[in-house]
């Protein structure tokens, strides 16, 4: 409880301000002249005025003897256990302003052994106590110091305190004034100034006179960052002293000695970490019969990596009924066996453990070692939040944060946040920070989240780093920083943050960081090997994508990610679905199974196609349906439009509905399609100028395909006004992309000078015989007829025939009926039937492509043959 300062009596203030007359005293009680007490005062604050007669000197006032047998009477009551007795008759002697009376009753409020402890009133009467001299001054300075130091009951003053501890001093009561006036000075109070010197000679003198807290105060001073300057030598000497003297009282069987000779060999114990010498002590504690070194020991062989040992003592402590033990055991066990962790920390939450009772609440929110109970979860955080544990604090706001197990409240878990922050709890300050960032529950606010998470940060929340450094990473709630951004990453993730590893790692390879992929896949493997799955999703599509000069490599792809799926990770499945569908279109065809088994449209639509068109798999025009079918429902415009074109001639309707509403979605294909269905009708109705509605956007977007089909209705007049010019325009446009059919179409209209296009052979002819090198049939054909004809070319009728044999072997069908005329007309069967001619031609050509060849060869020896070709070629030209 604290109390504002309080007042001396009048009658008491009277006599001292009038024993304190003198301007010299004055001066040294506002710490501006010299005194007895000290030559060199440290206060840079005037003393109040009313506490000026707890300084005032004077001659002391003995009556010890007067009042020496109620003093007794007072001891006997307290011993007796009659507390009220006691202040009865001490407060008689108070009266009769008697100062041992105060400071026994202060003594008596103070340590609270007789009853409820009051510092409070302790503090009032210590007060009365030094407010006149007497033997006890010294002692009621001490302990009132003592009070003040601490704010115990009253309002913190480090100026009081060290006056009073002044004159504790020089009333030679002891050797903890000495101490306490040194630990002030090392860094100063409210209204005194710093004195490291005055303070390391203070602790020397209490060395000198054998104070063990003296000598590990210097080793501490002269230790790393200590305040009088690192100097190992003489921090170990100190050290080693200090040690000396706990030996000796250990050996005496004092189990505190054992325990603080533990504690020097810890990580950051003066004497270095030494988990050997360190387990030593704890353990001959333990046998020595300290309830708490067991568990200690416990602690530190987990702390040493010995995890079986450090397990089965703090198990046999819990079994020894040590409630602090079985909440570190439930600790140390929620990770490796959560069914006895739960049933530990449930005994010690029993016993009263508040600890225990924020760990179980955890542990039944996750559902770990058992059913999840979020809701008694909740409720055991609530009750240590009650009693503002920071840690129910921060729990409970990551819980209202998440939402894993219930819906999200942010305005809530801010509150909590805020609350485990003033109580200065590291997580709790990171998880508020965050918020600010993200503005969860908060308004955003891009200064204070830095700086929360800052403070996190040196507070040992080495994730607060990460955070920061993503956030400047992603150039959203903080301005685009890289070189700040990779600098908090490093440093957190050399504090052993998988999450920055992560992510430090992916920026190195997938940007936006300078690409570094030796260390981007060094950062990536590590977190990987530590357990996060989303390490092994980045691995998996930096080696499906080949980013940050990994080479691409499918196959490595699918082990991290197969990896990621095993590891739960909620990407690994759709990441793992895309590089089947990539090995799918590299001729995995199982792979591509497997993707489309899994729902990727896009790999059903793949599947659907190889159906449709035989490839990797035997055609099947159901199977092609079937896939279709489900891709254009999981929304694949691509499928739509695959599947409208499969139906055009089954089910003209429902293929148009499928084309249009692939097309209104801008999938070209289905523009292109429904443009072609239009002006060639037939399984729909013509409607060429909606034809060339569709094909126009497309053709002037630069598909070749549409330019090609604008450019055959402009030379013909259908859907639009026949235009030879703008026809020539958009089959020049479609050659000049390479498209084979256009070569074929424009190197036609050029060689014979058709449909109002000038005639220009050579390109027509060149044209022709680039779209013949593509394999394009039509241009077979047409050369075949030409050099058979010898009106455009000069002719050659057998090299016609080859071109038309070409031809007829990719299906071409007028070549086919070509020869098959020659071939009824070289035999005089002009009345057998276009089947049988047709059947033969067939014959010839399934053999040795050598053979036909020299059997058509053969047949155009003959004249009634190669007029027959002529005829069919100069039918087919006119």
């Amino acid at each position: 409880m604290n109390m504002t300062p309080f007042h001396t009596p009048p009658h008491l203030r009277t006599r001292g301000l009038r024993l304190a007359a003198s301007a010299g005293l004055l001066a040294l009680l506002t710490g501006c002249a010299s005194s007895a007490i000290d030559s060199a005062p440290q206060a840079n604050a005037p003393l109040p005025e009313q506490y000026h007669d707890w300084f005032d000197g004077g001659r002391a006032h003995n009556l010890e003897w007067m009042h020496k047998q109620t003093v007794k009477k007072a001891d006997k009551a307290i011993a007796a256990g009659n507390p009220r007795e006691a202040i009865r008759l001490l407060g008689l002697l108070t009266d009769q302003d008697f100062p041992q009376a105060h400071y026994e009753l202060g003594k008596l409020f103070d340590q609270g052994k007789a009853l409820e402890r009051d510092p409070a009133r302790a503090a009032r009467h210590y007060a009365e106590a030094v407010s006149t001299p007497s033997y006890i001054l010294g002692h009621a300075s001490l302990n009132l110091a003592k009070l003040y130091r601490a704010g115990d009951g009253v309002e913190r003053n480090d100026l009081l305190a060290y006056h009073l501890l002044r004159q504790a001093i020089r009333e030679e009561v002891g050797r903890d004034a000495r101490l306490m006036l040194a630990d002030l000075l090392v860094e100063g109070g409210e209204g005194v100034k710093a004195n490291p010197e005055r303070a390391a000679a203070l602790y020397a003198k209490a060395a000198e006179a054998g104070q063990e807290e003296a000598l590990l105060a210097l080793a501490e001073a002269h230790g790393p960052d200590g305040w009088l300057g690192e100097d190992p030598a003489r921090a170990m000497d100190y050290a080693r002293r200090y040690a000396e003297g706990l030996r000796k009282r250990a050996a005496a069987g004092e189990t505190e000695a054992m325990v603080e000779l533990a504690e020097l060999h810890a990580p950051d114990g003066v004497l270095g970490d030494q988990p050997e010498r360190r387990l030593h002590w704890l353990r001959q504690a333990a046998q020595a019969g300290d309830e708490d070194a067991l568990s200690n020991a416990g602690n530190a062989l987990l702390e040493a990596g010995q995890t079986r040992q450090g397990l089965a003592m703090l198990e046999e402590a819990a079994r020894e009924g040590d409630v602090d033990a079985m909440t570190q055991l439930g600790r140390a066990l929620t990770e490796r066996r959560p069914g006895e962790a739960r049933r530990w920390l449930e005994e010690a939450t029993r016993q009263g453990s508040l600890d225990a009772r924020v760990a179980l609440g955890r542990l039944l929110i996750d559902g770990a070692g058992g059913p999840a109970d979020p809701q008694r979860g909740v409720a055991l955080l609530e009750e240590a939040a009650q009693q503002d544990d920071p840690l129910a604090l921060a729990a409970l706001g990551d819980h209202y944060l998440s939402g894993d197990v219930t819906a999200t409240q942010p305005y809530i878990a801010v509150d909590y946040l805020k609350r485990g922050h003033e109580l200065g709890h590291p997580w709790a300050t990171q998880l508020l920070g965050r918020a600010y960032l993200e503005g969860r529950g908060v308004s955003a606010d891009p200064q204070r989240a830095e700086a929360l998470l800052r403070e996190a940060a040196d507070q040992g929340q080495s994730a607060a780093l990460g955070l920061l450094g993503q956030a400047y990473l992603e150039g959203e709630t903080l301005p685009f920083h890289p070189s700040r951004a990779e600098e908090l990453l490093q440093a957190a993730a050399e504090a052993g943050e998988t999450s920055a590893m992560t992510t430090l790692g992916e920026a190195y390879l997938a940007g936006p960081l300078e690409a570094r992929p030796g260390r981007g896949l060094s950062l990536l493997r590590q977190a990987a090997d530590q357990g996060d799955g989303y390490a092994m999703v980045v691995l998996g599509r930096a080696y499906r994508k080949g980013e940050g000069g990994l080479p691409r490599d499918l196959d490595k792809a699918a082990r991290w990610l197969t990896r990621a799926r095993e590891a739960g990770h909620e990407s690994a499945e759709a990441a793992m679905t895309r590089v089947n569908r990539d090995l799918g279109a590299r001729g995995n065809i199982e792979a591509l199974v497997k993707a489309a088994e899994a729902g990727d449209p896009g790999a059903m639509a793949d599947l659907g196609r190889a159906f449709l068109e035989g490839e990797r798999v035997q055609q099947n025009r159901a199977h092609a349906r079937t896939w279709l079918e489900r891709a254009a429902k999981a929304g694949h415009d691509g499928a739509r439009a695959d599947l409208g074109e499969m139906l055009l001639d089954s089910d003209p309707e429902r293929a148009m509905t499928l084309l249009r509403s692939a097309a209104e979605r801008g999938h070209q294909g289905a523009r292109l399609t429904l443009g072609r269905a239009y002006l060639e009708g037939g399984p729909v109705a013509a409607d060429p100028e909606q034809g060339v509605a569709y094909l126009r956007p497309a053709a002037q977007a630069g598909n070749p395909y549409a330019a090609l089909l604008l450019g055959q209705a402009y030379l013909a007049g259908n859907g639009v006004a026949a235009d030879p010019e703008q026809a020539e325009q958009w089959l020049n446009q479609a050659v000049k992309s390479g498209d084979a059919s256009a070569r074929a179409n424009l190197g036609r209209v050029l060689l014979r000078g058709e449909d109002g296009v000038p005639r220009d052979g050579e390109r027509g002819r060149q044209l022709l015989e680039q779209a013949v090198d593509q394999g394009h049939p039509g241009a077979m054909a047409t050369l075949g007829r030409e050099y058979i004809r010898g009106e455009h070319l000069e002719q050659d009728v057998r090299r016609g025939a080859d071109y038309l044999l070409q031809a007829a072997e990719q299906g071409h069908a007028s070549a086919r009926l070509a020869l098959a005329k020659a071939y009824l007309a070289a035999n005089g069967l002009e009345n057998a039937s276009r089947e049988q001619a047709l059947l033969w031609l067939d014959d010839v050509m399934q053999g040795d492509s050598s053979m036909a060849l020299q059997t058509l060869h053969e047949l155009l020896s003959d004249d009634e043959a190669i007029q027959a070709l002529q005829a069919e070629a100069q039918a087919a030209a006119g």
